[in-house]
């Protein structure tokens, strides 16, 4: 008897062959899975290469990033086929929304034939996350191809803390014009984030505001994380979304509004005098675990149900195999109902997880 997924209702195949952690017996829920917590699938995040031409330092520090280091050679990464394939066998899971991430995602070749293919399963939302440094040259074809959003990373409008931040020298004016290019190809409210980290870059959070507002742009403060093992991350350098709030609205007075949609990471603000809205993502000071629907797959094709996981499960033989896109299907529903992951929810009280996989190989 099968499920609304597609899947046996009593038998789910759980053996994950070269699983990097025993995959977790199947739960038997009719209709679509939920997670221990009551959580569905809705987001997947894929990355597409762990290479990023910037050095942020809240991301890959020269440190643990430089000349030497090891990156997933070319043969490795999964397939453009193989991505879809993936993506295929889990729609009927619920997933809704796929986001390409990295690394730097557009450095991966022709991303945009990927996104053609993803575009082309229908009943998805194709979305993008970039650091906006080839954005310039490559924003129309990834309209063409049916990108149907794009969010920029964008630390600073101050050429100095930007270059100290993206610690590669690379000019602020070349993102901005990025953003320029995706806006005349046709992207309509291009999301800016900006990660906020006390003493480097809070003294540009009005400069920013001031910058966006008005430009149909929606801009997003995120407070400063713990992901990954080498940021060096600290609580005293993180900036409370509230103080963030509090201070763009000692300048221009705002109002909360509702989300858009259930499990929406950003609160949302809007300014009173129509100037469009500012989002902040407050993961530290007010975790959203409860209403997480995300998954992750590295470029390789392992899976991770938390940003904060240390470990994953490697999908990989099955897609280079000839699985079966129910069998791939019913080994994700195992993983995904045995889910019970809420890290950003126990920080203060739980043991730091170490090594913990680093945000630029399984995206944010």
């Amino acid at each position: 008897m099968l499920d609304q997924t597609g899947l046996p209702r009593r038998v789910i195949p759980v053996a994950l062959v070269g699983s990097m952690m025993d995959l977790p017996r199947p739960i038997e829920v009719p209709g679509l899975p939920q997670d221990m917590l009551g959580r569905s699938m809705h987001d997947l995040r894929i990355s597409v290469t762990d290479r990023c031409n910037f050095r942020c330092t809240y991301c890959m520090p020269k440190e643990a990033f430089g000349r030497d280091h090891a990156f997933l050679p070319q043969s490795q990464l999964l397939s453009f086929e193989q991505i879809a394939r993936l993506v295929e066998a889990l729609k009927p899971l619920g997933v809704r929304k796929v986001r390409i991430t990295g690394g730097e995602p557009l450095l991966r070749r022709d991303v945009e034939h990927l996104i053609e293919q993803l575009v082309a399963l229908g009943g998805i939302e194709v979305t993008l996350t970039t650091n906006g440094s080839l954005l310039a040259r490559k924003a129309q074809a990834l309209r063409a191809a049916g990108l149907q959003r794009i969010n920029v990373s964008l630390d600073a409008l101050s050429e100095t803390t930007f270059r100290a931040m993206n610690d590669v020298d690379f000019p602020v004016a070349e993102v901005l014009r990025g953003i320029d290019k995706a806006c005349s190809a046709g992207f309509d409210s291009i999301k800016v984030n900006m990660v906020v980290k006390r003493g480097v870059n809070d003294h540009e959070v009005v400069p920013m505001a001031r910058h966006f507002r008005h430009s149909g742009h929606i801009l997003r403060f995120i407070e400063y994380m713990d992901v990954g093992s080498t940021n060096g991350w600290k609580y005293d350098s993180v900036v409370p979304s509230a103080q963030v709030v509090r201070t763009i609205g000692e300048h221009f007075a705002l109002e909360a509004i509702d989300s858009n949609y259930t499990g929406e990471v950003a609160e949302r603000w809007r300014y009173l005098d129509g100037g469009g809205e500012v989002g902040v993502i407050s993961s530290v000071t007010q975790a959203f675990c409860r209403d997480c629907t995300r998954v992750r797959v590295s470029p390789e094709g392992k899976l991770y149900t938390c940003l904060f996981a240390s470990q994953g499960f490697d999908l990989r033989p099955l897609l280079v195999g000839d699985a079966s896109n129910t069998e791939i299907r019913g080994r994700v529903a195992a993983v995904w109902r045995a889910r019970s992951d809420r890290y950003s929810e126990l920080r203060s009280e739980a043991p730091r997880l170490s090594p913990r996989i680093e945000m630029s190989y399984i995206g944010g």
